[in-house]
């Protein structure tokens, strides 16, 4: 594949060292974030009752099933493993509510690291889709600004792994398609991994590897269509409706065969997950061997019972708007009280009520202008397609009577090669986003709004790409309208971060941010 950067002019240099540094700043920001009080509340908080309960039973020789498949269990495991070894583990305040005595931080901070993680390694996917550094940069950028990603960054809780590995496994793939011979098997054996990594911390992690299936028939549906119009040996002059997709990896999804895909993107998955599950077994291998463990998952998830199952319950549509978000941490006391329980932080002076409320709730602002640009995009990719066969049509009409329509540029105004190029990375994006949210809808446990984060990825994925088209087009509204966007995104981030973080807050200040009756 030809080299899409430009020369190596003293200006591209110094525009990626803006890069680079801009990109270091959201991670430096994001790290800064996740550890800051990390150890606030010595307590379990959420789902941390189990899984850092498992993990530190793991650590003792002993099992506990968990409902999900138990990669999250031993990276929790090594977590602790690993701040135990260190200073910050030996720190006060400690606690026995996981079966060990430990400093939260300990079974913590590696969740807070990998989340620092999450808006570099989404720069990287917009930038392998694209080559557009603006993009890399505003999508982590909007990511780094998210409260649901931060939320779980801060907790032992599982899905932040789960993302990691599903975005690792889209990196690899992109890069496969970057390269050929034995890079493109050791990418596509990497991305494979990713994969089957993020199916081993909980099933609804294939949707990233649904996702990528998805797009490979889709450029392989493409492909057929381009070899049926070229049966029709139109003039050496003439532009095919449906163009080859330039400067982006995505036009080498042809390269990959069936081959590719079932050694690449299915057995080293599924070896992957198979793998997962040894050391769980080894442990008390005369208990249950890998299929009876698999039944017993399905068995726990038909069990797991339908909205009434739990308070914060929520269905599948209300998660694109964030109608329902969940209280992890809810505290009240008040500031003169004394002899306090080690969970609480120290409190302010001034004798009045104190509110800790940490919710896992999005960042409204980013949330709803994610979903307006997923329909947007949902609304121009239609009408792309309806427009490349129409122009099909037309085109095979020409042929018959020798007559090849103009199409030197799209319905845009822009050269059709640019064209196919974001329509591409529309169709890349979108299809990724139903992969994860649409096989909800026939799921009938109870489900929160922390399934939605894979879908939300390329959600914001969507709107970056939207602003930095904005960004720079020649239209001064749209320059206005894409930095409004991103300020409101910001405030917002700021407006609502004591309720990420789990900051003392006065009543009065807590009914604020509740913006709507169902945040509670």
């Amino acid at each position: 594949m030809p080299s899409i950067a430009p020369p190596h002019t003293k200006s591209s240099r110094d525009n990626a060292l803006w890069f680079w540094i801009g990109m270091a700043g959201i991670f430096c920001f994001s790290l800064g974030l996740r550890f800051w009080g990390l150890s606030r509340f010595n307590t379990l908080v959420f789902d941390e009752v189990y899984y850092a309960k498992f993990a530190s039973a793991f650590l003792k020789g002993e099992i506990i099933f968990t409902g999900h498949p138990p990669l999250s269990t031993y990276i929790v495991a090594i977590g602790i493993w690993l701040g135990n070894q260190m200073p910050w583990g030996n720190a006060d305040p400690k606690n026995s509510l996981t079966g060990l005595l430990l400093s939260p931080f300990s079974y913590r901070w590696l969740n807070a690291f990998t989340g620092s993680l999450i808006p570099v390694l989404v720069g990287a996917i917009a930038y392998q889709l694209l080559h557009r550094r603006s993009f890399a940069l505003i999508a982590a950028l909007l990511l780094a600004l998210d409260g649901l990603f931060l939320v779980e960054s801060r907790y032992a809780l599982n899905n932040i792994y789960l993302v990691l590995l599903g975005l690792l496994g889209h990196l690899f793939f992109l890069l496969a398609l970057q390269t050929t011979s034995w890079k493109c098997w050791l990418h596509l054996i990497l991305s494979g991994i990713g994969f089957g990594g993020a199916a081993a911390i909980k099933w609804n992690g294939m949707g990233f590897l649904l996702g990528a299936y998805g797009v490979w028939a889709i450029g392989w549906l493409v492909h057929w269509v381009d070899l049926i119009q070229a049966s029709f040996k139109p003039r050496p002059n003439s532009v095919s409706p449906i163009p080859r997709l330039a400067r982006s990896p995505l036009s080498n999804l042809p390269q990959l065969h069936l081959g590719h895909i079932f050694i690449g993107l299915a057995m080293v998955p599924a070896l992957t997950y198979y793998v997962s599950w040894l050391p769980y077994i080894q442990v008390d291998p005369g208990e249950s061997n890998f299929w009876q463990l698999q039944l017993e998952t399905l068995d726990y998830h038909k069990r797991v019972g339908g909205l009434d199952a739990h308070p914060y319950c929520s269905l599948w549509y209300s998660w694109p708007l964030m109608l329902r978000p969940v209280a992890y941490f809810y505290e009240v006391t008040q500031a003169t009280q004394t002899g306090l329980p080690p969970v609480n932080p120290p409190l302010p002076s001034g004798g009045k009520e104190i509110i800790y409320d940490v919710h896992a709730m999005g960042n409204p602002i980013l949330w709803w202008f994610s979903t307006a640009a997923v329909l947007i995009f949902a609304f121009l990719l239609l009408l792309r397609l309806w427009q490349s066969i129409s122009q099909s049509v037309q085109f095979a009409s020409s042929q018959a009577s020798s007559q090849v329509p103009s199409q030197s540029t799209a319905v845009t105004g822009q050269p059709q090669s640019v064209s196919a190029l974001y329509t591409w990375v529309m169709a890349y994006l979108l299809v990724n986003w139903a992969a994860n949210f649409l096989p909800w809808v026939r799921v009938t446990r109870c489900l929160f709004i922390y399934h939605y984060m894979e879908s939300l990825i390329f959600a914001i994925l969507l709107l970056a790409l939207l602003l930095d088209r904005w960004l720079g087009g020649n239209r001064s509204w749209q320059k206005t309208a894409a930095v409004t966007v991103i300020g409101l995104i910001l405030i917002g981030f700021v407006f609502w971060l004591p309720l990420y973080l789990g900051l003392p807050l006065s009543p009065e200040a807590l009914q604020l941010r509740r913006w709507l009756p169902s945040w509670v």
